[in-house]
């Protein structure tokens, strides 16, 4: 198409002679199969780049005791601030650990966000006899969310199961 175009202007600028010119000047410029492409580099950034922002990996899917989730949490899910990702096991969908935080604090500000983010709190249990809290959240279609908030030590673990039936954008 591109070629079509050339041919087409420059007949009408300078007839036969610039055609035959314009011609030859975008068959040079069009590349053939053995002009060498861009670096493996510049094609590996541009491949990583698309796999960050289209082709991300596919998030699984467990079935627990609780019901079936998500393996991980969406990019927009709150987490609160501060608190650092930890390693999980297969029965929630991520954990964190916060520092010398009061989870009474966390649970209020956990609340706060995920009704914000429009999940409505279907119940609120605690202080429990370990001192943590549990918070039942609910969206539309089936989406549940369990956020628990638990004293460790020095630390607090916040263990989040997000439903299957929740969107994961």
């Amino acid at each position: 198409m591109l070629i079509a175009c050339v041919v087409l202007l420059a007949s009408a600028c300078g007839g036969p002679s610039g055609t035959d010119d314009a011609l030859s000047s975008a068959i040079e410029a069009t590349p053939s199969p053995t002009t060498p492409g861009p670096s493996p580099a510049a094609t590996e950034a541009r491949a990583t780049e698309t796999a960050s922002s289209t082709d991300r990996p596919a998030v699984t899917q467990t079935d627990t005791d609780w019901g079936r989730m998500w393996d991980a949490l969406p990019p927009a899910f709150p987490v609160y601030p501060g608190a650092v990702e930890t390693e999980v096991d297969a029965s929630v969908s991520a954990a964190f650990t916060a520092g010398d935080a009061n989870p009474e604090e966390i649970v209020t500000w956990m609340q706060q966000q995920l009704e914000l983010a429009t999940y409505s709190t279907e119940a609120l249990s605690g202080p429990l006899e370990d001192g943590g809290f549990v918070i039942d959240s609910v969206g539309e279609a089936g989406c549940r969310i369990e956020t628990i908030v638990t004293p460790a030590g020095e630390l607090t673990l916040i263990t989040v199961r997000y439903g299957a039936d929740c969107p994961f954008e």
